[in-house]
């Protein structure tokens, strides 16, 4: 984690100050604001849907609230970058909702009416809120559900009505894990490439590929990622001071749920609503599209041989890069279980910071040491007489591997930690008495007991690998192409529709961590990722 950091670093103190100053007077300013402005037109919607969503299904009883509960955080399922290719195809000019106006309406052309574009910052906002709300909603519900009835019973008792109850007990409660979904959702948004290009959105994400692809400048590449940081870091420090002096342990004895208070009439339809709302402009309306263009257009009949090799290529590197992630992030888990040091806890926290910073970011910062490695592998073997190896690690599919690892290993020392922590310490103490080694110790206890808790993670891992994109396009040999690479490229030659197929792939694989994820929010909190305790 610390070697790219420090390698983008050196980069950007490399860089000529000219660039800078272009990077300075053209680049930044917009960049900048766009991102400011993306990032929060993006938290007060997720904020608004994900709370809303979340006290609604928990507060209150209404026809279908069950049905709501699963459907609601189905759009974790869709990355953003597709629903931003599908929504551009249905309401761009000739899609088929202006058409349908234009007939309606009585016009010919599109230049006769005015219609929003999706292909703005307002439309990246909220394409952006519909896929990255489930994140606040999972938060929320997991503490709404673990809150006491006795508080909201006393705050009923003194009076306070529905929205009372909400805005000074269920909230202030809640705050949190509020922040920790909230700052998720943000980084998310912040992390992606996609669909910011295709909607014209100038992110500062979006500024770091084309300055590096596209003007093949790495030194203003890597300037602008260390401006990029200033985000993370603000983010990180906003979900710190969301979350400050807000300890609350509730006791497991005489613990009663909330009891829902029954709708009727319009009260319940307007419920079904609202929960109805996010799912369809989330989840079902970009499904239908998908499924659609893949029996319109014949991707089943006529499918694309190639397509198997990029599936199997993406399952191989993910599969490879969930392993090595879960495998790490156990035995640092267990580690800092043993040794129980600041030293251990530090490093653990620094390992783990990897899911804030974003692809591109992270890819950049990577070139340099992983070429670093491949030079002193070939000295090496140039040494025992070896031929010249070449770029083992940089110009192969290892870098990919690693950067997913890097990436996305703070889910898996959280799951593992969250699952170590409900074994209780006396068990090891009692191994230990019996004289049993440390690495006896973690096999036979720890990781079987983990396991539900290293499912779930690998499922997260899996799915988080299968949709990254910005590391993906950066680092990725030529002779590689990935589900969401093939996606990318047909999206930029103008014709996404064809690779509708492939996006169905990575949704309905998306849909089994997302189940996950709901069934564990009706049982526990949402954990806190490492990098942001």
């Amino acid at each position: 984690m610390l070697a790219p950091l420090i390698s983008l670093s050196i980069f950007a103190l490399r860089g000529d100050a000219e660039i800078w100053s272009h990077l300075t007077a053209y680049v930044l300013p917009r960049a900048t604001r766009d991102t400011a402005i993306l990032l929060s037109g993006v938290a007060v919607i997720t904020a608004v849907i994900g709370i809303g969503t979340a006290w609604i299904v928990t507060a209150f009883e209404f026809p279908g609230r069950a049905t709501w509960c699963w459907l609601l955080p189905l759009p974790l399922a869709f990355p953003t970058y597709i629903v931003a290719y599908v929504y551009v195809d249905i309401f761009e000019p000739i899609g088929p909702v202006q058409s349908v106006f234009r007939s309606m309406m009585g016009y010919s052309t599109a230049a006769e009416y005015w219609f929003p574009s999706v292909r703005s910052l307002p439309g990246a906002i909220l394409i952006f809120s519909l896929v990255l709300y489930p994140y606040v909603y999972l938060a929320a519900r997991a503490m709404f559900i673990t809150q006491s009835a006795s508080l909201i019973e006393v705050a009923r008792t003194l009076g306070a009505t529905r929205f009372m109850l909400v805005r000074h007990v269920a909230l202030p409660l809640a705050r949190p894990a509020l922040a920790v979904g909230l700052s998720l959702a943000l980084l998310e948004a912040l992390n992606d490439i996609g669909a910011s290009e295709y909607l014209g959105v100038q992110t500062l994400t979006l500024s770091i590929f084309t300055t590096w692809i596209n003007r093949s400048s790495l030194p203003g590449a890597a300037q602008i990622a260390s401006a990029m940081l200033v985000f993370v870091i603000a983010l990180m420090a906003l979900e710190r001071y969301g979350r400050r002096h807000r300890r609350f342990i509730v006791s497991p004895r005489r613990q009663r749920k909330v009891p829902r208070i029954p709708l009727a009439g319009r009260d319940a339809a307007l419920a079904v609503v609202a929960c109805a709302l996010p799912v369809v402009f989330g989840f079902i309306l970009p499904f239908a599209f998908l499924a659609y263009e893949v029996a319109g257009r014949g991707l089943l009949l006529g499918f694309d041989p190639d397509l198997l090799r990029y599936t199997a290529t993406t399952v191989t590197l993910a599969a490879t890069a969930t392993a090595i992630a879960i495998g790490l992030g156990l035995s640092a888990a267990i580690a800092v279980r043993m040794v129980r040091g600041r030293i251990a806890t530090v490093c653990i926290v620094i390992a783990g910071l990897g899911y804030a910073i974003p692809g591109t970011v992270l890819a950049l910062g990577l070139l340099t040491p992983l070429v670093s490695i491949d030079n002193i592998l070939n000295a090496i073997s140039k040494a025992l007489g070896g031929p010249h190896l070449g770029l083992v690690l940089a110009g192969s599919s290892a870098a990919l591997v690693i950067a997913y690892v890097i990436r996305f290993l703070a889910i898996a020392t959280g799951s593992a930690q969250a699952g170590l922590a409900r074994i209780s310490p006396h068990i090891d103490d009692v191994a230990r008495t019996l004289g049993t080694k440390p690495t006896r110790i973690a096999w036979s206890i720890h990781v079987p007991l983990s396991r539900p808790a290293l499912g779930g993670a690998a499922l997260l891992v899996f799915v988080d690998c299968l949709k990254e994109l910005p590391a993906t396009l950066l680092l990725r040999p030529l002779n590689v192409e990935t589900l969401s690479t093939y996606i990318y490229q047909f999206a930029t030659r103008g014709n996404f529709e064809e690779g509708s197929l492939a996006a169905l792939i990575i949704v309905a694989v998306g849909i089994l961590p997302v189940i996950h994820l709901t069934r564990f929010s009706e049982i526990a909190p949402a954990p806190v990722p490492p990098s942001s305790r």
